[in-house]
């Protein structure tokens, strides 16, 4: 059976983080994945984890800390046993506007990874929309910032590349051998869940997830996160989210 990791992000407003933990143990989740909004102890992250029964195989880890913080990251990462590490955004006003921009940030990328993959973990870039909205030349950033970093993998976010105008099936296809990670979420329907910014509760959504997953599973990818961006009740998230990931 895939083992289906939850991104803690999720629970951000849900707070104590031991009452997340010990909420998704109790409904069958095996794995989290961190964020940084939760490695102030890595110790003290550790022995919550090791309380609840949970694995903590993947995290997000800010740019900044990720070039300038190396000696941390590498601890936390160390510290809670993960063997994958992914950058999961850039702000907007530092963003390329351009091919050569983009080209530019995916080698800057890979040298902020060297590091990483030295020490033997697997390296990475997590997706939003903003990477597959099309350039004045037309052609798409994650293009550009995957091929000029080819030793860097790709944690997959599918519903974002759909937010952004792209084919999910066909950015697997191009990049199946990038792919080492994978969110798994859900969008609603048009014009509904304004108050959890349009996103869904897997399986209660518009994606196309049984397709999807037949793609996904020909890439190499290990890590396979549930993520809601802003649910309403982390729980209910959580319970019906992993209950439709078990029937991929």
């Amino acid at each position: 059976m895939t083992a289906f990791s939850y991104q803690l992000y999720s629970s951000r407003n849900f707070p104590p983080l031991d009452a997340t933990l010990n909420m998704l143990a109790a409904l069958g989740y095996a794995q989290v994945e961190g964020y940084d909004g939760v490695y102030g102890d890595p110790e003290a992250l550790k022995a919550a984890l090791d309380g609840a029964g949970l694995a903590m195989p993947s995290g997000h880890f800010g740019l900044d800390m990720l070039e300038n913080e190396t000696a941390r990251a590498l601890a936390v990462a160390r510290t809670v046993g993960m063997t994958a590490i992914y950058c999961p955004h850039i702000a907007a006003d530092r963003r390329p506007a351009d091919a050569a921009g983009w080209r530019a940030f995916g080698e800057r990328l890979a040298r902020a990874g060297r590091p990483y993959r030295d020490a033997g973990f697997a390296f990475g870039w997590h997706n939003h929309d903003f990477e597959f909205a099309r350039l004045p030349d037309g052609s798409v950033p994650m293009a550009h910032l995957l091929d000029a970093a080819p030793g860097i993998g790709w944690e997959a976010d599918i519903a974002w590349i759909v937010r952004g105008g792209g084919d999910p099936l066909a950015w697997i296809g191009r990049y199946r051998d990038r792919i080492t990670g994978v969110h798994v979420k859900d969008i609603a329907p048009a014009d509904t869940a304004a108050d959890e910014d349009g996103w869904a509760d897997l399986g209660h959504g518009t994606m196309p997830w049984p397709q999807i997953w037949a793609g996904i599973r020909t890439t190499p990818a290990t890590v396979f996160v549930l993520e809601h961006d802003n649910p309403s009740d982390d729980a209910r998230f959580a319970r019906r989210s992993l209950a439709a990931a078990r029937k991929l």
